[in-house]
């Protein structure tokens, strides 16, 4: 662990610039309130210093369009000296072909419909790395702890919440926590369809609910 920069919080507050506090919690899935705590370095209801979590920098990174990793050396997470060359041991996976990830406190899961991989989580630093890494193969964060790699997701059970690796739905699936079932509504049957060579078309029902269809392209 290092030391934060002094005045984090404001260093927080100059990257969301000129977006206002409900439009960084929309595009981070944190609270307008928390983000402005974070900003004030302090819980405003209990006074107490508040530091952010690496899952909380994650998303703010991914907000503010900040890199990760520099982000986790301000806060105090990492040190620069961590990031020295000769005995760096990045968490080594072939993504392309990975359905979904989970992630323990000590292990990584990345799993498909035939195969398990356990991977050693040896320090934050590689575990940093390894968030980027997950980042530029289009995983999305479903819940706490597991990512989906929306490029092999085939079916959607929207009532249950569940995403599915084949047409069938009937096979290894996935269920994804309210939050993200509504961030990522919009962005599910598209996916699907385009995973599925199948057109994407949207109609309005009888009460003006919107439906998502998908019809089979000729």
């Amino acid at each position: 662990m290092g030391e934060a920069i002094p005045n984090f919080g404001q260093f927080l507050e100059s990257l969301r610039g000129n977006m206002s506090l409900r439009e960084a919690a929309k595009k981070c899935g944190l609270s307008h309130a928390y983000i402005r705590d974070l900003e004030l370095e302090k819980n405003r209801s209990t006074n107490e210093k508040i530091t952010p979590s690496p899952d909380t920098l994650k998303k703010l990174s991914g907000a503010y369009g900040y890199p990760y990793t520099e982000l986790m050396i301000k806060a105090g997470h990492l040190m620069e000296q961590d990031f020295s060359g000769s005995y760096l041991t990045p968490i080594q996976v072939d993504l392309t072909a990975v359905f979904y990830i989970e992630i323990g406190t000590k292990e990584i899961y990345c799993l498909n419909q035939i195969t398990r991989i356990t991977k050693s989580i040896e320090s934050l630093r590689d575990f940093s790395q390894f968030l980027d890494l997950v980042d530029e193969h289009d995983f999305k964060k479903v819940d706490t702890n597991i990512y989906v790699n929306f490029q092999h997701i085939r079916k959607y059970d929207e009532h249950l919440g569940k995403l599915y690796f084949d047409s069938l739905g009937v096979g290894l699936s996935v269920k994804m926590s309210e939050p993200y079932q509504c961030k990522y509504h919009d962005l599910i049957y598209p996916q699907i369809a385009t995973n599925n060579n199948t057109s994407y078309e949207i109609t309005f029902g009888k009460n003006s609910m919107l439906q998502s269809l998908l019809s089979s392209v000729d």
